[in-house]
């Protein structure tokens, strides 16, 4: 009786053999090198859902039946549109990494599948120029870890993540005494692209906050250590933290996520180039020219940002 032939023992590998699990293994193997533990969950929840919903099959069995029972399946837990867009992208990625990394020649049927996109999501609110004088107001007043984080990003762009897993070191004084806010990579807190490593010149609230942290006698080397205890950033206490602070003063759907948008819209109205704009707050600007050179200094930047914050 022959015994069941080994993989590593083939000339090459057919689909008929590669699970969706062992995707999930080799996608996990190669690319999640480095990478958060937020990253492996996602994986790992993501095409635990398709495995829920259609069995765990090799990757040729799936049909666009299958894709489409999945979307049912997330659609009947009461996901958002978003969400669903999330979890699809991430078995997406998974399936077409194990078909390049194995060389198979299968068609990926959880591609273009149709659902509501916008399903759920409620509209993103900015925050009024009124309520951000309050909450600036209120930051200063208070003078603490959680209101500096409140006023670096009232005044940046910057994402909440990215605010947080900042080391003092980041915060960056330039010879003309220029603050500039340094959006790097951490191994405690990854960026959410390529291009959202960036440098953010500082002016009004944030400007004030940066300085209250550099002043401050600290032990740790974290712009803000309450966030940074264990191996990751805890972005999600921080947001839970600083959302519960600010719903009282301010109207109601605003979140910390709005200072973002605030910023985007302040930028427009004083003008600012779409690009200039897309550089500040770390967006993706489209066109393959934008990928190139280092973008622009320190100077047009804090001309725009001086014009929009003060």
């Amino acid at each position: 009786m022959a015994r069941p032939t080994n993989r590593a023992e083939t000339d090459a590998v057919t689909s008929d053999v590669l699970t969706l699990s062992e995707a999930v293994v080799t996608y996990l193997r190669l690319k999640g090198q480095g990478k958060s533990k937020t990253f492996r969950r996602a994986a790992e929840r993501s095409c635990g859902y398709v495995i829920d919903a259609c069995g765990d099959k090799s990757l040729a069995e799936y049909t666009k039946r299958d894709a489409n029972a999945f979307r049912d399946a997330l659609v009947e837990k009461g996901l958002v549109g978003s969400s669903i867009t999330r979890i699809f992208g991430t078995v997406r990625a998974v399936i077409n990494f194990a078909m390049s990394e194995e060389g198979l020649s299968i068609k990926n049927p959880f591609a273009n599948v149709y659902y509501d996109r916008e399903a759920g999501v409620s509209g993103r609110v900015t925050i009024s120029d009124a309520d951000l004088r309050v909450v600036q107001r209120n930051c200063m007043d208070a003078g603490d870890e959680l209101r500096w984080l409140v006023a670096l990003l009232s005044d940046t762009a910057m994402r909440l993540a990215e605010a947080a897993g900042l080391l003092r070191e980041d915060i960056e004084v330039h010879a003309d005494g220029q603050l500039v806010v340094h959006i790097r990579p951490h191994p405690w807190r990854r960026l959410k692209t390529k291009g959202s490593e960036r440098r953010v010149p500082l002016f009004g609230a944030a400007a004030w906050a940066a300085r209250c942290i550099l002043d401050e006698k600290a032990d740790s080397g974290f712009a803000f250590p309450s966030y940074n205890k264990g191996e990751v950033t805890n972005a999600n206490s921080a947001s839970a933290a600083l959302n519960k602070w600010l719903k009282p003063i301010v109207a109601e759907g605003t979140t910390m996520h709005s200072f973002r948008h605030a910023m985007r819209d302040r930028l427009r109205a004083v003008e600012c180039p779409a690009d200039i704009v897309d550089q500040i707050g770390g967006w993706q600007t489209e066109g393959v020219g934008h990928s190139y050179g280092d973008g622009y200094p320190i100077e047009v930047l804090s001309r725009w940002m001086s014009a929009a914050v003060e």
